[in-house]
């Protein structure tokens, strides 16, 4: 018998209107994937696909910038796993609209 303890992390999924943490414990080795899983998060917020949901860990997107992929990122005691919504507008888009709209605004003065 081995002599196996778990670990604490998180995971946090937040909406306009509402924030959901959840403090979990996990056994060593678990990926952020798993502990999205075990959360619940999925079967409370349908909208919440773990086959396509985009994941991070304290801000830091995984799969990018030489972090494993959700589901190969073995998590750490401490962890935050954080859900990531998809964007409502493209940030460069909205940027240029509301740089256009300065101008008019501006030139209308």
């Amino acid at each position: 018998m081995t002599n196996q303890k778990t670990i604490a992390v998180e995971v946090v999924y937040a909406l306009p209107h509402e924030q959901r943490l959840m403090s979990l414990l996990v056994e060593p080795g678990t990926t952020a994937l798993q502990a999205l899983e075990q959360s619940g998060i999925p079967k409370e917020y349908p909208e919440v696909d773990p086959a396509t949901a985009k994941l991070g860990i304290f801000g830091q997107a995984l799969g990018t910038k030489g972090l494993a992929v959700a589901a190969e990122y073995v998590l750490q005691p401490g962890d935050r796993v954080e859900v990531y919504r998809p964007l409502i507008a493209d940030p460069k888009e909205a940027r240029k609209q509301r740089a256009e709209k300065a101008k008019r605004q501006a030139q209308g003065n």
